[in-house]
């Protein structure tokens, strides 16, 4: 088992990819946040499937947090994502300290941990300050409590997209909007990158896999399977009968509420667009759900061609 190469600086990183290309080899790249789990093994597979040479990156992107969410919380295990992304057959690691810039006055960081970014918020007008978003599809669903999260997760994508130079990017469909987005970011912009949207990878009892999953206690990790039963029922209940956006959106939240969870949303929206539907014949739809339990927030997805 070879341990992959690990670069922490910019320019190492984009020289191996360099390397790799003028090899003749095509790059497929896997971004996490870290703490990695199957569904991160399974995009990496996928990338070594499609591509000659695999990239993942390790990076807690500062910017895609507020004040008081869970950055300074969320769970790290350098050493084990290594032994993973080995076995896998990672190739390389790009594991950068930061990817921002910060000037010498800045104070760089808050009283949760999280990191200062930007000459607004720094108040150091020689600090980070070009950001990239998705005007349309980074409104509604996550956005509205999150308001924050697609333009720092557009600018920290953007550059390692610039940085590790793939020809493949995977990411996994539980964070549906963000593939949409990103999709829609790499069109607009015309990257010669192929984003590629892989299934959601669950526990036996059908919990998405997540990063976040650690955060919960035992009791909450036992009600937080209320999430994917309920979209398993949902999208039974559409394809079984000619429901309505309204009536399933009722009947997840319910389902979540009795389980004992906090709704944040339950939309039912068009699986491309994004746009809310009301009736849902014919239409490919998507239903998406974020809910807490305890202090931890968990995101799920089930989509279908309604009948």
């Amino acid at each position: 088992m070879a341990s992959p190469q690990v670069f922490k600086e910019v320019v190492a990183m984009r020289a191996f990819s360099r390397e790799q290309r003028r090899e003749g080899k095509t790059i497929g790249f896997v971004p996490t946040m870290g703490y990695l789990h199957e569904g991160h093994m399974s995009l990496v597979q996928a990338a070594r499937q499609e591509c000659d040479v695999v990239v993942a990156s390790i990076y807690i992107n500062p910017t895609q947090f507020s004040k008081n969410e869970d950055f300074g919380v969320y769970p790290r295990s350098e050493a084990e994502d290594l032994r993973k992304l080995a076995e896998a057959g990672c190739a390389a690691v790009f594991m950068p300290a930061s990817l921002y810039h910060q000037s010498g006055s800045s104070s760089g960081g808050r009283a949760d941990g999280s990191m200062v970014v930007g000459a607004a918020e720094a108040h150091d007008p020689d600090a980070h300050e070009t950001w990239v978003s998705v005007d349309h599809l980074s409104q509604g669903l996550c956005a509205k409590s999150r308001p924050h999260f697609f333009k720092g997760v557009c600018t920290v994508v953007t550059k390692l997209f610039h940085i590790v130079e793939p020809d493949a990017a995977f990411f996994g469909r539980k964070d549906y909007q963000q593939w949409r987005v990103i999709e829609r970011m790499v069109r607009d912009l015309d990257m010669a990158v192929r984003v590629v949207g892989m299934p959601i990878q669950r526990e036996a009892d059908g919990l998405a896999m997540s990063s976040r999953n650690a955060m919960l206690s035992a009791e909450d990790r036992q009600r937080s399977v209320c999430i994917s039963r309920a979209l398993t029922e949902a999208r039974e209940h559409a394809v079984a009968q000619a429901a309505d956006a309204a009536t399933l959106q009722q009947q997840v939240a319910a389902a979540i509420a009795a389980g004992g969870g906090r709704v944040d949303y339950v939309e039912v929206v068009d699986a491309r667009s994004l746009q809310p539907l009301q009736e849902l014949r014919g239409r490919q739809v998507l239903i998406a759900v974020a809910a807490f339990f305890g202090k931890v927030r968990l995101i799920d997805n089930v989509d279908f061609e309604a009948p």
